[in-house]
């Protein structure tokens, strides 16, 4: 569930100025923004020059979405340079912040060697994912061969026996697999 079938909107900045929110209408894929999947699609604007960010986002309407955006790579015709926004977040009102747009800075990825880049992943998905542990919480952890939840509540408590049902009112689900 981490593609969207909301409409999705792009506003890309440079030392020039900006292309103003655009809608991303034809991908070159049949259905665009599923899980897994990368959509390419051409926008045309006057050259920005060197780009340093990007406001996206979606309407949040529509039935599933939540999306989950792992990055944006802009090419650039004329200089042949490529950009990237790494983002490694959830736009969905029901997940991670809240929020449905992030404004976006660029990452030189021709200076961020794969240790480095893995690490901004690992230091990204912390900031995406800490608000789950935060005092107060349950987190409950799906156990796939008891069908039945584990659950660490916020003074401590282990609940192992795997009930089937939800007997928490705010809860965080966590799927693990081995």
């Amino acid at each position: 569930n981490s593609g969207t079938e909301a409409d999705v909107y792009i506003s890309v900045y440079g030392e020039r100025g900006d292309t103003g929110s655009r809608q991303l209408l034809r991908s070159q894929k049949f259905r665009k923004f599923l899980k897994g999947q990368t959509d390419i699609f051409a926008v045309e604007a006057v050259h920005l020059g060197r780009l340093y960010k990007i406001v996206i986002g979606h309407n949040g309407l529509g039935s599933g979405n939540g999306w989950f955006l792992e990055k944006v790579v802009i090419k650039d015709p004329i200089t042949e340079l490529d950009y990237t926004f790494l983002c490694h977040r959830w736009l969905d009102q029901g997940q991670d912040d809240g929020n449905i747009a992030r404004e976006l800075a660029v990452t030189d990825a021709s200076v961020l060697p794969g240790r480095q880049e893995l690490e901004l992943k690992r230091e990204e998905t912390w900031a995406a994912e800490k608000w789950k542990f935060q005092k107060g919480n349950t987190l409950q952890f799906y156990n796939r061969l008891t069908h039945g939840f584990i659950c660490l509540n916020p003074d401590s408590r282990v609940d192992a026996f795997g009930d089937k049902k939800n007997k928490y009112g705010k809860v965080f689900f966590m799927w693990l697999y081995a």
